[in-house]
């Protein structure tokens, strides 16, 4: 889902993948990072812990383009 809509709204994506213990360590958390899974579009936090349907990540990265 990522890459098309990367493709459609010309958007750089980046993903970062790790196991999930790295999630869980004091200097995850000192980033200030969401709790993965999460989705964030800009410096907005979209959703964390938890999946988001095509419909409302496309309104989220419509609403952070403006």
């Amino acid at each position: 889902m990522m890459p098309r809509l990367g493709a459609k709204y010309d958007i750089e994506m980046v993903t970062i993948e790790k196991p999930k213990d790295e999630y869980m360590t004091d200097e995850y958390f000192e980033l200030d990072l969401p709790v993965a899974p999460a989705i964030m579009v800009g410096d907005e936090i979209v959703v964390e812990g938890t999946d988001i349907s095509k419909r409302k990540l496309e309104a989220a990265i419509r609403a952070g383009l403006q």
